[in-house]
C-alpha cells in the first residue's frame, strides 16, 4: 500500500508502515529526523501521486484549545482562518482522490467548524503513561482499538518548557500509536471505485516534483 503520511519530520508513523512492509513517505517543510523516504517541501506537491492511504497533521498551533487566549489576535491577522483552510484542503483532496485518510489534531476548534472528530484517543491507551487527547477523522478506516493500557496520566507534553525544539517535539506521533496505525489501517482494504477516476498512477517516485533546494524555492503550509 502507498502510504503519504503529510506534515510529519519525526518519522514515527512513516517508519512503521514501512517496517510492515509498506510504500510510505513523509512529507514536511523540515527534513526528516532520521533516514527513510521524505519529500522536504509543501505537501500539495507531491498530493496527486497515487496514494491508497493519506494521513495528516496538519499544524494545529492556531486551532487548538491551548492557544485560547490568543484566538481573538490569531482571527484579525488570518493566521486562524489559514490553519483551518490548510487542514480543509488536505481533507477535500482526499475526500476526492484518495480510498482511505486519517486526519490527527488536538482537541480544538475543528471540532466545531468541522464536524465532530470520529475518534480522541489518548497515548495511556497505547503503552505510553501519559495525557495528550488526540481527535482522528477518518475517511473508509476503522478506529483505532487501543494496544496497550497502562498507568500513568503524565502531562509532559503540555508541561514542555519553552525551546527551540518544543513544538517539534510536542507534534511528534507516539510510537505506540504511529504502531497501531500500521498494524490496523495497514490491512484494512475496502477499495473506493469513486477514487480511480481521479488518480494519478506514477510508476515510480521519479514522477514525484525536485525536493525544493532542486527547484530553488520553499513554499509555506502558511505563515506562522
Amino acid at each position: 500500500m502507498r502510504v503519504l503520511v503529510a506534515c510529519e519530520e519525526s518519522g514515527e508513523v512513516r517508519d512503521a508502515f514501512i517496517a510492515r512492509g509498506h510504500d510510505a513517505m513523509s512529507c514536511d517543510l523540515l527534513p526528516t529526523r532520521r533516514p527513510g523516504p521524505h519529500y522536504q517541501g509543501d505537501v500539495r506537491d507531491v498530493l496527486h501521486a497515487c496514494w491508497d492511504l493519506l494521513i495528516f497533521h496538519a499544524p494545529c498551533t492556531h486551532v487548538c484549545v491551548s492557544g485560547a487566549k490568543h484566538f481573538a489576535a490569531k482571527r484579525l491577522d488570518g493566521r486562524q482562518q489559514a490553519g483551518i483552510s490548510f487542514f480543509m484542503e488536505l481533507w477535500r483532496h482526499g475526500e476526492r482522490h484518495v480510498d482511505k485518510m486519517a486526519a490527527e489534531q488536538p482537541i480544538g476548534i475543528l471540532s466545531n467548524l468541522f464536524r465532530k472528530p470520529d475518534q480522541i484517543i489518548q497515548p495511556w491507551q497505547f503503552g505510553h503513561g501519559e495525557t495528550k487527547a488526540t481527535c482522528l477523522w477518518l475517511q473508509r478506516l476503522p478506529k483505532l482499538v487501543p494496544t496497550e493500557f497502562v498507568a500513568g496520566r503524565e502531562a509532559r507534553v503540555h508541561r514542555m518548557p519553552p525551546g527551540e525544539n518544543r513544538a517539534r517535539e510536542r507534534s511528534a506521533t507516539y510510537r505506540g500509536i504511529a504502531e497501531a496505525m500500521a498494524d490496523q489501517w495497514g490491512g484494512h482494504s475496502a477499495p473506493n471505485p469513486s477514487v480511480a477516476a481521479h488518480a494519478v498512477d506514477p510508476s515510480d517516485r521519479e514522477h514525484l516534483p525536485a525536493q525544493p533546494h532542486e527547484r530553488g524555492d520553499v513554499r509555506g503550509r502558511f505563515k506562522p
